[in-house]
């Protein structure tokens, strides 16, 4: 007896449970690939992205420096406002020349493979007023560059730049690569559940029970055959799952009706044979299945494998 209590409670732990398990199995994976991403592949893309730009600028400040016949004093630590925002800053004053700013910054930068979307504006030191700016797109016929040929006069200034379009390629290519283990890493999942064996009985990952030619949906109450489906009532339900989950096993009448009435606190007389009656009237039409009744014990689920 104890062991097909047993059984019954294992069967009804599995209705309720089978659904969340695998919506909790694909919610950790997705959390653990994010923090994952987050906390590593993302911040080493950042952190290297940011040496790469840092890198890139002191060059064109030192050709800066150069063109005003400087050789001595120093291109100041690069300053990270954000994550696609930086500053160049210089020891001395200096005069730009536009032209050689822009041949500059996108040379240095082709070199380095930075993104080719950035705006880069020229402030003065005293009240950050922008003195000159310009913008580069993808497609260099769309880019402005304004003032060419006007040079700004020796003083302190400010080289500021700001990538200005994070879907570009360089930007793109350095996500998907976050993205890409955790596609693979759900795709396989996906696969493996798709490929896991289904036995003729216990629950799968669409949560039903094979038995014979039908499918048992415990927590829908209902059976289905052939795309027909069959409703059941409470009842029958319960009666049925305790059924399945003791296959070709004597259950006796005392359990099935502490089970499925006692334990309710309704205490019933031929019920439980009026519900057995029922149940072997649906599953008839399958002939590999047989709910018989074993006289003066109580009731066995037949199943030829």
């Amino acid at each position: 007896m104890s062991t097909v209590v047993k059984s019954h409670e294992i069967v009804c732990y599995l209705q309720r449970v089978m659904n969340s398990s695998t919506k909790y199995l694909f919610r950790s994976l997705a959390i653990l690939m994010s923090l994952t991403c987050m906390f590593s592949c993302s911040s080493e893309r950042n952190e290297d992205f940011s040496e790469v730009v840092k890198v890139s600028l002191r060059d064109v400040g030192h050709h800066l420096l150069l063109a005003n016949q400087d050789s001595t004093s120093l291109v100041l630590p690069v300053v990270v406002l954000d994550e696609f925002k930086y500053q160049l800053l210089f020891e001395q004053h200096l005069s730009i020349e536009p032209d050689s700013l822009v041949t500059l910054v996108k040379s240095s930068f082709q070199k380095s493979d930075l993104p080719e979307f950035y705006r880069v504006e020229v402030m003065q030191c005293s009240d950050k007023d922008v003195v000159y700016s310009y913008e580069m797109k993808y497609e260099e016929e769309k880019s402005i560059i304004p003032c060419r040929g006007r040079n700004l006069p020796k003083a302190c200034y400010i080289v500021s730049v700001r990538f200005t379009n994070a879907s570009n390629p360089n930007i793109i290519n350095s996500r998907f690569l976050y993205i890409l283990p955790l596609g693979i890493l759900l795709l396989l999942v996906f696969v493996f559940y798709k490929r896991k064996p289904n036995g003729v009985l216990g629950f799968n990952d669409k949560n039903y029970a094979s038995i014979g030619r039908f499918k048992f949906y415990p927590e829908q109450n209902k059976l289905v055959k052939e795309a027909i489906e069959i409703s059941l009532s409470k009842k029958e339900c319960e009666l049925l799952a305790i059924f399945i989950a003791n296959p070709n096993q004597i259950i006796k009448r005392d359990v099935l009706m502490k089970k499925v009435w006692e334990d309710h606190g309704v205490i019933v007389g031929r019920s439980l044979d009026t519900y057995v009656s029922k149940l072997r009237k649906i599953l008839k039409d399958d002939d590999s299945i047989k709910l018989t009744n074993v006289h003066g014990v109580g009731y066995k689920l037949e199943i030829n494998y």
